[in-house]
């Protein structure tokens, strides 16, 4: 941090106090026009996309949201990672084989 601080005053110089607050205003216009530009994105969406965050168009987020999500809530629930009420749950808790022994096989997935 010190060497960026020297680095600046050595390009920048006694011009040092005033492009400080030029960066500082444009950041804040930037933030603006994003803050404005959300809010006529969410104004043109309708009440229907209320809940709508920007954010979740990220791909990271996008996946962890719809991917995981849905995981955390089964297991808060209680629910053992069944996706059909009538199916039985695999729980991964306790599926060490012993020696020998034949992993579950399901016709269905294979």
């Amino acid at each position: 941090m010190a060497v960026l601080v020297v680095l600046a005053l050595v390009i920048f110089g006694e011009r040092l106090p005033q492009v400080a607050q030029q960066a500082g205003r444009t950041l804040r216009q930037i933030r603006q026009m994003a803050n404005s530009a959300k809010a006529d994105l969410q104004e043109g969406l309708g009440p229907e996309f209320k809940d709508f965050d920007v954010a979740d168009l990220n791909p990271k987020r996008f996946v962890q949201k719809h991917l995981f999500e849905d995981d955390d809530d089964q297991r808060a629930a209680g629910v053992n990672g069944s996706v059909f009420d009538d199916e039985p749950g695999y729980s991964a808790v306790g599926t060490d084989l012993e020696y020998g022994e034949r992993p579950p096989f399901d016709n269905e997935a294979t």
